[in-house]
């Protein structure tokens, strides 16, 4: 009786003491990310990555990553130059034969490694590490441009502020003589036949003149832009904050970036339908050229719309999927199924709006 009732003193002693162990030593240390045990950060070890707070919050940073230029003015400007509706069929085709596949194993790459862009080929295959690299230098490229536009665009959002658009008017210190208003070329009347084509919009000049201080060549490059210096800054800022403290910044932010460039569409594209010469826009849109199919570059176009607009193999997809829990069904509950046809219609969207807009402007200018 006594050995066997010592025998269950030890056996309960040992679970005892895995429980303390469990509940003690394998909780998230203050401060750090979750998983970090005392014994790691003794030895000096890497902390274990973070993971996302909920489920929404990978997905919602997916669907952010696939709201961009490369939807709203990239793919209207290759529908339209590619036969409109008819370049949807090898859109398609290489959304279903490339887009989607790639872009579950970037997921899943990343997932399982919990690793980023770079790091996560040196645990699959090491030889490969100089992917991760590449990929790297080209999301620098892409945002040394990118962060110009939306630069460009906080401008013009600063100038909006104003009792009176100076895109409206020709009465401006940067507007030529050629400058001519819309309300001016269309009630002016004159008892003689002349060509409108040297003369301009404000809009134009705005842009041109204003914004961008166009010099005459690169001989000579001018003065330095403070006010877009200073938007630039502040976009510069902003970025740093949404992601200087890793998803749980970013997990917050995603809640706004990624619904509200949806909330915009839908204003715009309410706007663009009421607009005239908005059924001619999207007549253009529906009605395909299928001789257009023949051309090889049109389908190049496709290709690389699909791999641009939805970032696949530039390591973005997998450093989101790197903060997903190893054991997380990423099969059954994918976000992609979610975001991609969101996707889809943003730019379906996107080609509606553009193409409503284009044909009102371009029956405001002719008259």
């Amino acid at each position: 009786g006594a050995p066997k009732q010592s025998k269950e003193m030890a056996t309960k002693e040992k679970l005892q003491c895995l429980k303390d162990f469990h509940k003690d030593i394998l909780k998230p240390s203050p401060g750090k990310s979750p998983g970090t045990r005392p014994e790691d950060e003794a030895e000096g070890k890497p902390p274990q990555r973070e993971k996302w707070s909920s489920k929404i919050d990978f997905v919602l940073s997916v669907a952010g990553g696939f709201v961009g230029l490369g939807n709203v003015w990239r793919f209207p400007y290759l529908c339209y130059k590619n036969g409109g509706g008819a370049f949807l069929i090898p859109y398609f085709i290489f959304l279903f034969g490339s887009g989607l596949p790639v872009f579950f194993l970037e997921i899943i790459i990343g997932q399982y490694t919990s690793e980023g862009g770079i790091t996560c080929w040196e645990k699959i295959c090491p030889l490969f590490s100089g992917i991760g690299y590449a990929s790297v230098v080209i999301v620098s490229l892409l945002n040394v441009y990118y962060i110009v536009i939306l630069a460009w665009a906080t401008y013009y959002l600063f100038q909006s502020f104003q009792k009176e658009l100076p895109w409206a008017h020709c009465n401006h210190s940067w507007n030529t003589p050629h400058c001519m208003e819309d309300t001016m070329r269309k009630n002016k009347s004159v008892w003689i036949t002349i060509s409108s084509t040297n003369f301009t919009s404000p809009v134009i000049e705005f842009w041109e003149r204003n914004v961008l201080s166009l010099s005459p060549g690169i001989d000579h490059p001018g003065s330095l832009k403070w006010d877009l210096a200073l938007c630039l800054l502040l976009v510069w800022l902003v970025c740093f904050f949404c992601i200087w403290k890793g998803v749980r910044s970013t997990g917050k932010v995603v809640y706004f970036t990624a619904t509200f460039p949806f909330a915009m569409l839908l204003v715009l594209l309410v706007r663009g339908l009421t607009l005239p010469g908005a059924g001619a826009g999207i007549k253009f849109y529906l009605y395909p050229d299928i001789t257009r199919l023949e051309d090889p570059q049109v389908w190049i176009d496709a290709g690389t719309q699909i791999f641009f607009s939805y970032a696949i193999c530039l390591g973005a997809m997998t450093s989101l999927g790197s903060y997903n829990k190893y054991k997380y069904n990423s099969y059954r509950s994918w976000p992609g199924l979610h975001c991609l046809p969101k996707s889809c219609d943003n730019d379906a969207a996107a080609h509606i709006l553009v193409h409503s807009f284009f044909y009102y402007a371009s029956l405001a200018w002719t008259g």
